[in-house]
């Protein structure tokens, strides 16, 4: 069990090519990253939204950064938190697999859709986010916008209600994606809880497994 008393940092280097490996207790930043003894992980595979980012600006528009932040807190909170460092990532952070008594915490993150995969890098967790976008748990309960795509909004200031792009599942399970102005676009309703979401790109639609309508 994770107590307050703090496990030493260590360094285990089993072998020239074997991991570094860090454990003790975790300091938790946001939905994706934390430090342990001083240094700051990035957790591998996954993205969550910013610490103060509100979610679904369609519907309930909740405080999903926060939420993201309480719900890492929990998964580690119980059990010996163990990292493996795989890369450093341009801000200087060890980007790491992370388990809490060898769960693995992106996996458990990506499930309760407090984090989406990280397509760009990896899709590792790609089957986690399907099934908690299919279930519409956490962000998925709502219009999504990925967190990578939300940010490069915010620093081109660019409202995220322009993600109007409507990817919708046909009752064959068949995936497409409806863009403004193609025929059909007025019509056609997103209910996440069916898989169904927004995109602000072709390119995020496509990343999700779904094809253009047909003009």
């Amino acid at each position: 069990m994770f107590t307050l008393h703090s496990f030493a940092v260590f360094l285990a280097l089993m072998s020239p090519a074997a991991a570094l490996t860090l454990s003790g207790q975790a300091r938790v930043v946001d939905g994706d990253s934390l430090v342990i003894g001083g240094e700051r992980i990035r957790l591998f595979g996954i993205d969550a939204p910013e610490l103060d980012r509100r979610c679904d600006p369609s519907g309930r528009n909740w405080a999903c950064g926060e939420w993201a932040k309480a719900t890492l807190t929990k998964i580690i909170a119980h059990g010996i938190l163990a990292c493996e460092a795989l890369d450093q990532d341009r801000y200087g952070r060890t980007v790491a697999r992370c388990r809490a008594s060898g769960r693995d915490v992106a996996a458990a993150m990506v499930k309760a859709g407090a984090a989406t995969a990280y397509l760009r890098y990896a899709n590792d967790y790609a089957g986690q986010e399907a099934q908690a976008r299919a279930e519409g748990r956490g962000m998925w309960s709502g219009a999504v916008t990925r967190p990578g795509d939300y940010r490069k909004m915010a620093k081109r200031q660019i409202d995220p209600k322009a993600c109007a792009i409507k990817g919708n599942i046909s009752s064959k399970g068949t995936k497409i994606y409806h863009i403004p102005g193609q025929r059909g676009y007025d019509a056609t309703r997103i209910s996440a809880a069916k898989g169904e979401a927004y995109f602000c790109t072709a390119m995020e639609a496509q990343a999700a497994g779904f094809r253009a309508a047909r003009p």
